[in-house]
């Protein structure tokens, strides 16, 4: 995307859209801007030592120790290179927005492990991160994908990533959500749901301009690739849920909703579903526990586990099918 014409450097003008998305899509992110400061994660350290099996913690650390590797990929790598790929100067703004916000959420992560855990313990949940095996493939396979892959491709991996891959470490939190467990830290899971869900659904409407402009032959052979790339990116993650729930049992619901979100995802880019897996056949503890809605939060008082910035709700689909027509024609 070039920015400058005869030796001028162009301002951004917010005035002149060309995608009424990208304004659309900037508004909700500000509107939707919150911090892991604000949140109150040490009223959960009384439910942490007193309710919470030794299995339990560690899985939650596990969990969230690759869920800090993930979005430490997007932010330093995954949204640099879409960036690469922009086609107006509000659409770069846009992924700027979810850069900063994928190291917020990537900080949160560490605030929760600085509230509830020792520093050995720290140390310890980092270098798993660092070493595990499935969660490191999933990690090098993605950037793979961002430094050598054609636009369309880097837009299928960041939206397989953020709307599928991060689900495997969701559903802890979701979990003892719906047992009233660790519920400060099950709110920043879900304001970082409601951005993965904008994050998700903004990035799958602009693979969805670029496929459909694509010639049929072209077409068919990405979503061969497509297809072939989820299937192994979950074989993959069955690896890795089997590595962290086989021990709680959880393992065969987890794979569920994984296989839900996977379909979540190929419905952001406009495909269809992979698995039978449907709303129903998840976990509806955790399906409850997914509503991207916030509670209120007073912060004076202390009183509540929510983020109140503004009655903000994630996108649906609709909304990202304004344009999609009119563009494709």
């Amino acid at each position: 995307m070039e920015h400058s014409k005869n030796n001028s450097y162009t301002a951004i003008n917010w005035n002149n859209i060309e995608d009424e998305l990208d304004k659309a899509t900037w508004e909700k992110l500000t509107q939707q801007f919150w911090l892991d400061t604000r949140i109150p994660i040490s009223n959960d350290l009384r439910i942490w030592r007193g309710n919470m099996s030794p299995q339990e913690r560690q899985t939650m650390n596990l969990v969230f120790g690759g869920l800090t590797t993930l979005d430490t990929l997007q932010s330093q790598d995954g949204m640099s290179q879409l960036k690469l790929d922009a086609v107006n100067q509000k659409e770069e703004a846009v992924l700027n927005n979810i850069q900063f916000m994928e190291s917020v959420h990537a900080k949160s992560y560490s605030s929760i492990f600085e509230t509830l855990n020792q520093k050995s313990e720290i140390e310890a949940i980092f270098d798993w991160a660092d070493t595990n095996e499935f969660l490191q493939y999933k990690a090098n396979r993605i950037n793979d994908i961002y430094q050598t892959g054609s636009p369309l491709q880097k837009k299928i991996a960041s939206v397989f990533l953020e709307t599928f891959l991060f689900y495997s470490g969701f559903y802890t939190p979701l979990y003892f959500l719906g047992h009233n467990k660790m519920l400060n830290v099950a709110e920043i899971i879900k304001l970082i749901i409601r951005d993965e869900s904008v994050h998700g659904t903004y990035i799958g409407y602009k693979f969805q301009i670029g496929f459909n402009r694509l010639p049929e032959a072209e077409r068919d052979s990405l979503q061969t690739w497509m297809y072939d790339l989820l299937y192994e990116l979950y074989d993959n993650e069955e690896k890795y849920t089997h590595e962290l729930y086989d021990d709680l049992g959880w393992t065969e619901q987890v794979l569920t909703f994984l296989r839900y979100n996977a379909n979540k995802a190929l419905m952001n880019l406009g495909q269809e579903p992979m698995f039978p897996d449907g709303a129903e056949d998840v976990n509806p503890i955790v399906m409850n526990g997914i509503s991207t809605s916030t509670a209120n939060h007073d912060f004076f008082s202390g009183v509540g586990n929510g983020y109140l910035l503004g009655a903000v709700e994630a996108m649906e689909a609709d909304d990202y099918t304004i344009g999609l027509d009119k563009k494709d024609e």
